[in-house]
């Protein structure tokens, strides 16, 4: 299925005789193939599922794709940059999305190979990729620009607050398992989003960065980060979204060399001030609402469940509570 759907984008893209097609694994969403040319063309081919299910927010994820490669080309050669793209499901071969390969393994394959020095040149170089994707400010609101949730907001706190209501419709309809009722947890979110105004201006989110999405490219002792990849999960919100996933289940605070190359690309500290971290335990509960209920239409099974609840339950508690108190 998925060899018939890669061979039907390359017709319908122009592309013919290709000297290898190879299934990318570790994708939890859509189809991906690495296609190669004899002439030198390194190509990432990615299909969305024929009928889309899952989550609210995962509806039309290639329109999302394709803005984050778009508005983040100037960071530079750690982006792919989109060959072709076709957005309609609708059109002869679908929807999909053709990009350049971006050279390197996935951090975390290689995490154990790493060095102290080479894991902190690598974790401030990452720092100051974050940073220069932060600097790119999007179109005058805030969201999905897939329009998933509705129309990009006015307002960060409308957009957030629609997101985290969206997932959490998502997990009474699937009945996923929550540590407390959907009425309390939109509570204390709501509870929280008056910090959510201090955001005025809408950034480049990635929302998706921990170590399985960056390459690391080089030979040992000259480690580089060769890929920022899968940008489908992005939205123009709070800068400060992705720090749950740059440290993810880490405390961010206390990774200073991410934060000295964000800082250089930045111009400025990133000071953790109580509405700073309160804004983090903020998008910490989104993600982790996201990853407790997408188990359930990604048919997770029995061991992956209970590895996700294991995980995920107890750092959702603690960042309602911390929440719910009024302070981090």
């Amino acid at each position: 299925m998925s060899v018939d759907a890669t061979a039907a984008v390359l017709e319908a893209v122009g592309a013919h005789e290709p000297a290898s097609v190879e299934p990318l694994t570790g994708g939890t969403y859509n189809t991906v193939s690495r296609v190669t040319f004899e002439d030198g063309r390194d190509w990432v081919v990615k299909i969305p599922p024929p009928h889309p299910t899952g989550m609210s927010y995962e509806q039309g994820l290639l329109v999302n794709e394709v803005t984050f490669y778009g508005a983040a080309a100037e960071v530079g050669s750690t982006i792919p940059r989109v060959v072709h793209s076709e957005l309609d499901p609708g059109a002869p071969a679908g929807a999909y999305v053709v990009m350049t390969t971006c050279q390197g393994q996935p951090w975390n394959a290689v995490a154990d190979e790493l060095t102290v020095g080479e894991t902190a040149a690598l974790r401030r170089e990452f720092g100051s990729i974050v940073g220069r994707l932060h600097a790119v400010t999007g179109p005058s609101g805030f969201g999905y620009p897939a329009g998933c949730l509705g129309p990009l907001s006015p307002t960060w706190r409308e957009a957030f607050t629609a997101m985290t209501d969206a997932v959490l419709t998502d997990a009474e309809r699937y009945g996923a398992r929550l540590p407390f009722p959907v009425e309390r947890i939109r509570a204390v979110l709501a509870g929280a989003s008056e910090v959510l105004d201090e955001v005025t201006r809408p950034a480049l989110v990635h929302f998706d960065l921990w170590q399985g999405n960056l390459l690391v490219t080089g030979e040992p002792g000259a480690r580089r980060i060769g890929g920022v990849i899968d940008g489908e999960r992005m939205f123009w919100g709070d800068p400060l979204a992705d720090l749950v996933s740059t440290s993810l289940f880490g405390d961010p605070e206390t990774d200073l060399d991410f934060l000295a190359g964000y800082a250089a690309a930045t111009g400025a500290p990133l000071v953790f001030t109580p509405s700073v971290r309160r804004r983090v335990d903020l998008y910490r509960g989104y993600l982790y609402l996201i990853m407790l209920t997408e188990t359930v239409p990604r048919g997770a099974g029995p061991e992956a469940v209970a590895r996700t609840w294991q995980e995920v339950a107890p750092r959702l508690v603690t960042a309602l509570e911390q929440l719910a108190q009024g302070s981090s």
